[in-house]
Parts: structure tokens; sequence; C-alpha cells
């Protein structure tokens, strides 16, 4: 029997929010919305990646998967995962208001490319948001380690990202015949790569390290956002979600 997505979802925002008090809870969480994934992975026989009912629930699962394993290189793990679960909890509430994607997938998505593109991308995603997290953090509180684990953070992403993009070209090439579209999301694409690559350069200069590095990565995630939600909800493009 398919497990209902909104109880999952009730259930795991409960746990999160226990998890202010213990964090036990959260791992709770965690597990849970794990599970859901897993479940509705094997009811498709696929990975659960299209739609955005899916890709928004992968998203919120992808913030708890990185951000548990980051908080413990942190001095208090608690000021850390306490916005991180308030993230991952709007994310799946967002997924809930969406219908889940259950037909079964055109051609042009049933490749290995595809679902390495997707999930890789939704990694990086994640790993910008906690980067923003932690830019938030340095600003309030000026530890130096924090804007270092962000820095590392964008880092791993930006790896993570480049190669969803290459995934994305061959899976591009195989299904449309060609490696770029200049569709909306492939052009937005190109800007968050661009601007995370002017992020990893500034960096490097004395005159952008601390609070203007932080402000750079907060902002990054701003278009992140624009680059999976806003352009598939106000551009036509092959790449819708």
């Amino acid at each position: 029997m398919p497990i209902n997505p909104v109880f999952i979802a009730i259930l795991s925002a409960a746990l999160y929010v226990f998890g202010y008090y213990r964090l036990p809870f959260v791992y709770g969480g965690f597990l849970l919305q794990l599970a859901y994934m897993v479940s509705r992975g094997t009811e498709l026989g696929r990975l659960p990646l299209t739609g955005p009912h899916d890709t928004l629930f992968f998203l919120s699962l992808s913030f708890m998967l990185f951000g548990i394993p980051v908080s413990f290189s942190l001095k208090n793990r608690q000021r850390f995962l306490n916005p991180v679960t308030a993230v991952t909890v709007c994310f799946m509430f967002l997924a809930m208001l969406a219908r889940p994607h259950s037909f079964p997938l055109p051609p042009v998505l049933k490749t290995f490319w595809f679902e390495v593109h997707v999930a890789f991308s939704f990694f990086s995603y994640a790993l910008f948001g906690l980067a923003a997290v932690l830019g938030v953090l340095y600003l309030l509180s000026g530890e130096e380690e924090t804007e270092i684990l962000q820095y590392k953070m964008i880092l791993v992403g930006y790896f993570l990202f480049s190669v969803a993009m290459i995934f994305g070209g061959i899976w591009a090439y195989y299904a449309w015949g060609t490696y770029w579209l200049w569709t909306p999301k492939e052009v937005w694409t190109v800007i968050l790569w661009l601007f995370y690559s002017f992020y990893l350069h500034a960096r490097l200069r004395q005159w952008w390290s601390g609070r203007p590095a932080a402000v750079l990565g907060i902002a990054g995630f701003g278009v992140v956002l624009f680059t999976y939600l806003g352009v598939s909800l106000l551009m036509k493009s092959s790449h819708t979600f």
C-alpha cells in the first residue's frame, strides 16, 4: 500500500520540531523522509525525480542528507540544524502542494543520464542552500570556521553541479541530438554556474574574504531558487521541473 505523503510530511515535520529540543528527533524525521522516498521509488520502479512533488521532496531530503554530517564539524550543532530543519520542512510542505507524478516516463527520460543529471543537480542545490545558512550564521556570529565551512560546501556543490551539467549535456544529445538547446533552464543553469565560479575566484582575493564572500554565498542560493523554481514556473522550457 502506498504511503500517504501528507501523513509523512506532518509526522516528519513534528519530529523536526521536537528536534529543536532533542537532536535524535531530527534523525527520526530524516529517516521517515528517506523511507517515503525509498517506498515511492520502489513503487515506481525508478528514482522519483520528476514533477514538483518529487523534486521538492528530494531537495528537502537532500538538505538533511548533507546537513546532518556537516553539523558534526561545528561546535554548536543545534544553531546550524535549527534553520536547516526549518528550510527542510518548508520545501517538504511545498512538495505536498503538488500532485505526485506517478505516470510512466516518456522514452526521453528513461535513461541513466537523466537520473544522475537530476540527482547531482539537487545535491548541489542542497549544498548551496546549506552554504547560505552558514553564511547567515557567519554574519551573525563572526566565527571564521563558519565562513570556511561555507566555502567548502560551495566548492563541493560546485563540483557536483559541474558534473550534473556534463551529464545533462550527454542526456540532451541522446534525447534531442544536440548538447545545447538555448532553453531558459539551460541559460540560467550556466548563469548559476558562472555565479559560483565568480564566488570561488573572488574569495581567493583578500578584499572579498569574510563578509563579502558570505553575502555572495547567501545571494547564490537566490539564483539557485530562481533557476529551479522561477524558470520552471515563469518560463516555457523543455526542462520544466
